[in-house]
């Protein structure tokens, strides 16, 4: 990874469907460094948008990254599944392996994310 660490707002808490997802990217340039929020509850978690299995981002279409059900977050190429609370692939390529985590909290009803400014 390059560049620094930037914190930067992803959007209002209250917009975010529970379960539900919200794409963020951090940095300007050909290469950005991209991730998604997920919110399950009152709780929140973030990872960086690629897949482990083969490096690219998991979703096909904007914010959605969850399965059906809502239970977990899936790869859209190729199925792989991951927990919502600790990134961890438990079914499908890539199994026993985990999406980087990246760090976010939540400030007057603002969620924010801290990430590298590029990948």
């Amino acid at each position: 990874m390059t560049g620094s660490s930037q914190e930067i707002a992803v959007g209002r808490l209250d917009e975010i469907d529970d379960p539900g997802c919200r794409e963020f990217a951090i940095g300007d340039g050909d290469w950005p460094f991209r991730g998604f929020v997920v919110r399950k509850g009152d709780d929140l978690y973030a990872y960086q948008n690629f897949c482990v299995h083969v490096g690219h981002p998991l979703n096909w279409s904007p914010d959605r990254f969850l399965t059906k059900d809502k239970s977990a977050i899936i790869c859209a190429s190729h199925g792989a599944t991951y927990e919502i609370e600790t990134g961890y692939c438990f079914t499908g390529p890539g199994s026993g392996r985990t999406l980087r985590k990246v760090d976010v909290a939540v400030r007057d009803g603002i969620v924010y994310v801290t990430g590298p400014q590029s990948m």
